[in-house]
C-alpha cells in the first residue's frame, strides 16, 4: 500500500510518528470518531479520524510499501500506534511518551456543590 492510498486521517496520524527534527519514535493516541474544532487546529486542515481511517492505517502498517513496520493497539475506540525500530516493540514501550493526541477531552463532571452555586446566584439575580 502507498502513502496515496491513506483516507486524510490516517495520513494526519501517521505523520506524527516521527519527529522529522531529531527522528526520535513517537507514540500517537487518537479516538476513532475525533474531530478536531478549528480552533484547535490552528493554521492547519481540522483533523477527522473516522473508523474508515482506522481501516487504512491498519492496511497500510499491515502492508505498506516502504518497509517501516507499525505497532498499533486498539481498546474500543482508542488507538495506539508506533514507529518500531528495527522492527521490534521497545521493550520500555511505557517510558516513551504520548507525542500527539487526537481524542476528546473528557470534561469535569458538575457537582452538586456547583449546582447550588449556581442556583443561589441565579436566586439572589432575580431577586434583585
Amino acid at each position: 500500500m502507498e502513502w496515496s492510498e491513506l483516507t486524510e486521517g490516517a495520513k494526519a496520524v501517521l505523520e506524527q510518528t516521527r519527529n522529522i527534527k531529531n527522528d526520535k519514535i513517537q507514540i500517537v493516541e487518537f479516538e476513532v470518531g475525533f474531530i478536531q474544532s478549528e480552533e484547535q487546529a490552528g493554521d492547519g486542515e481540522p483533523v477527522s479520524i473516522q473508523e474508515e481511517d482506522y481501516l487504512s492505517l491498519k492496511r497500510y502498517t499491515a502492508q505498506n510499501e516502504y518497509g517501516e513496520k507499525y505497532h498499533m493497539a486498539r481498546n474500543k475506540d482508542v488507538v495506539k500506534i508506533i514507529l518500531l525500530d528495527k522492527g521490534k516493540i521497545p521493550e520500555n514501550l511505557s517510558d516513551f511518551p504520548i507525542f500527539r493526541e487526537y481524542k476528546t477531552q473528557v470534561e469535569s463532571p458538575v457537582t452538586e456543590e456547583t449546582e447550588e452555586t449556581d442556583l443561589e446566584n441565579e436566586n439572589s439575580e432575580t431577586a434583585e
